[in-house]
């Protein structure tokens, strides 16, 4: 018989690597980007939510928010990296215009991160609010970050 933990890591593994797949699902798109020197006409829409999604979710992995979350922490940690070097491949490729608002976007996303870390590392002082609080946050945008290629319609 499986203990509950065990069990609990073998799921957690297991949504890593599904993860990890989700996070590699744009390559194919980003080739394209890298062989025509052009963002043709995709958007940086999903590859932004997707960035500040695993941002929110680094966050809450951290011991000081959500300890033994070192599954949460490793994942979205390799997200980050993904969705970052797909960020800087598409402002590298992208018109002038997309350049700048995709540079206005991750201002907006550095500065909502600071103000949660603050707000959250200041008024809430436990690991149970604190959870709570960033949970909540990453449920709307985990939400929002699967409703981003809807942008393109």
């Amino acid at each position: 018989m499986v203990s509950a933990d065990v069990a609990r890591n073998i799921v957690g593994i297991i949504g890593n690597v599904i993860s990890f797949g989700l996070f590699l699902s744009p390559v194919p798109t980003f080739w394209r980007i890298y062989k025509a020197k052009d963002v043709e006409e995709f958007k940086p829409d999903p590859y932004l939510a997707t960035l500040m999604n695993c941002l929110l979710w680094f966050f809450y992995g951290l011991p000081i928010v959500h300890p033994n979350s070192t599954l949460v922490l490793t994942i979205n940690g390799i997200g980050l990296v993904i969705e970052g070097a797909y960020i800087i491949m598409f402002i590298i490729y992208a018109a002038k215009n997309t350049r700048w608002k995709m540079l206005g976007v991750l201002a907006i996303e550095a500065a909502f991160m600071a103000a949660v870390v603050a707000g959250v590392l200041v008024g809430a002082h436990t690991h149970e609010k604190r959870s709570m609080i960033v949970g909540i946050l990453c449920v709307i945008f985990g939400s929002i970050m699967y409703a981003s290629p809807l942008t393109i319609m």
